[in-house]
């Protein structure tokens, strides 16, 4: 991370009327002892009294406080002014790439600047360019930074923009995409759920991007890290003090001090081991696929690490049947990845058999088990309706040790991208749901079919169904009498297994038929995936090499979700 400078700590100025402290700061650019008078203040380069901005190219004297010095190509090529105008304080980026030595020295926190330059702008924004000389007025100037509490309307936001400004209220971590990439993360007062994840979820959906006072990609190091290499969702920042801005479409924070995060949602631990009950799991694997450069690993260096974190996730999960999501829809895939599972943990796995047709999509759905802990009663089902882009798969299971069968179902129902331009777009539920919500009619219609084949109600639904708690197709398939095991046991802020765009949710579900809900003894997302920012799984950037590890955390994109089911319940 690139480093920061600190605050310099000034005295606490004394309480005043707001006529004489107001008389003071006029006073201030005079007491500095600048050494010609300037002809422009930054409210009148900004546009920010009765006129526009001044024009591009004009000549300006100006002056102000160094707030934040980002100096250099691999930060923001520039700094921040600050000055107490009749307006209040008006903060202005001064773009200087290139500094000579002597003129770099200058710009530090809390200096007092007079400037020769001309007025330009960048993507909108004014801006003072083309510095030409810098003389220092005074030292130690630095403003106590504008105190701000979370979330901001509009007005307040820009009022406060290219100001140093500080939060003292914690933030949390909603979002870490853009870690690797950009260096930034997104914050919120709280951690960020998609609105039809959960009915009558309200919440305030403000963010903040914390950025790393630069606009490179893919900075090495990449900041924000804790000591185990990631940065998680849930995390709190605390005191967080800086620069707030708007740029490339959002509002930012640029950091003059190191932020101070808490490490408020750590890592899970592992799952304890099911014991006498039997475990079911889904977990979408992220495109495994063994042929390289199609949809997954690009080389073998990427499969690999594939391999491996996979193996981990594999061997903590301690699934008795395991649903796989995103297999490569070849038999060689699904071969080798059972083979990997078992060398690399020790656990032999198999695959369900028959001759159900997977579908032509380039993906596929999978049934494997652990032969030592259950019996697999019949061969594989498939619903092949057209309205499936991949064709559910079932198949019927019984305890070693005796019991009742009970029925897998697992699906993968159409995502939310590559929206048409007319037709099933997206009305607030994402693209493609009328898809979603006919695959979800024919699921519960595939369900009536199985129960009637095999003569019993003993059904478990579990898979990536693209849709979310509160979103149609879950209410069509609860409507048809299946519970959703998720909503039944977790509180709203644990029903999570995926996040996207800095808002949290459960595209992946588990619903049983009464008969079998009533044998479940826990269900439970296992938090390491969603939660990590995407640079740490097997295809991150070369920036994210050296964190790279053979864990379970990232192994995908998505959390797997896990069932446990008494089996003497269902004797």
């Amino acid at each position: 991370m690139t480093a920061l400078t600190p605050r310099r700590p000034i005295g606490k100025r004394p309480a005043l009327l707001p006529t004489l402290l107001l008389a003071l700061l006029l006073a201030t650019p005079a007491a500095a002892s600048c050494p010609l008078e300037s002809n422009a203040d930054l409210a009148t380069i900004r546009g920010l009294g009765d006129g526009p901005a001044l024009p591009a190219g004009r000549e300006v004297i100006a002056e102000g406080v160094v707030t934040g010095a980002f100096l250099g190509r691999d930060r923001l090529d520039g700094f921040y002014l600050q000055q107490a105008t009749e307006r209040g304080p008006v903060g202005l980026f001064v773009y200087l790439p290139r500094p000579t030595p002597e003129m770099a020295a200058q710009i530090l926190p809390g200096s007092h600047l007079q400037l020769h330059a001309r007025t330009g702008e960048h993507r909108g924004r004014p801006q003072l360019q083309r510095v030409e000389r810098i003389a220092v007025c005074g030292r130690d100037r630095l403003p106590e930074p504008q105190a701000l509490s979370w979330p901001l309307d509009t007005a307040t936001l820009e009022a406060h923009e290219e100001l140093l400004v500080t939060f003292p209220r914690a933030l949390t971590v909603t979002g870490n995409h853009e870690l690797a990439r950009y260096g930034s993360l997104t914050l919120a007062a709280e951690r960020l759920f998609r609105p039809t994840n959960a009915p009558d979820a309200a919440q305030e959906r403000a963010t903040l991007l914390l950025d790393d006072g630069s606009h490179r990609t893919f900075p090495s190091p990449i900041p924000y890290l804790n000591d185990a290499g990631t940065r998680r969702v849930g995390s709190r920042v605390e005191g967080l003090t800086g620069v707030l801005t708007h740029a490339f479409d959002a509002h930012r924070l640029h950091p003059t001090q190191a932020p101070a995060f808490t490490d408020a949602n750590p890592r899970p631990d592992a799952l304890p081991a099911p014991g006498e009950r039997l475990r079911v799991a889904t977990f979408n694997v992220e495109n495994y696929f063994t042929t390289l450069g199609r949809r997954g690993a690009a080389n073998a260096e990427e499969l690999e690490r594939q391999r491996a974190k996979l193996a981990a996730a594999v061997a903590g999960l301690n699934a008795d049947i395991l649903a796989l999501v995103e297999v490569e829809n070849d038999p060689a895939a699904l071969a080798d990845l059972i083979e990997q599972l078992g060398e690399r943990t020790g656990v032999r796995y198999r695959a369900v058999g028959g001759s159900a047709d997977r579908g032509s999509d380039a993906i596929k759905l999978a049934l494997i088990y652990r032969p030592d802990r259950v019996e697999a009663v019949s061969e594989l089902y498939a619903d092949n309706q057209r309205t499936h882009h991949r064709p559910p798969l079932a198949a019927f299971f019984r305890d070693r040790e005796g019991g009742a069968p009970f029925g897998v179902v697992t699906a993968h129902f159409k995502s939310k991208t590559g929206c048409p331009s007319r037709g099933d777009i997206d009305q607030g539920q994402g693209c493609w749901n009328e898809r979603r919500l006919a695959q979800a009619r024919a699921v519960a219609a595939f369900l009536e079919r199985l129960a009637a084949a095999e003569g019993h109600q003993r059904l478990l639904l579990i898979g990536d169904l693209n849709a979310y708690g509160a979103e149609d197709p879950i209410r069509a398939l609860t409507e048809a009498g299946l519970v959703d095991l998720l909503a039944r046991e977790l509180p709203p802020e644990r029903r999570y297994s995926y996040v996207f765009r800095g808002e949290s949710g459960y595209l992946d579900h588990a619903l049983a038929s009464p008969d079998l809900a009533a044998a479940v003894a826990a269900v439970r997302p296992w938090p390491i995936n969603a939660d990590e920012p995407d640079f740490l799984g097997y295809d991150g950037p070369e920036s994210a090499a050296p964190h790279f590890r053979p864990d379970p955390f990232r192994s995908s994109d998505h959390d797997p979700i896990v069932v446990d089911l008494a089996p003497e319940a269902m004797r």
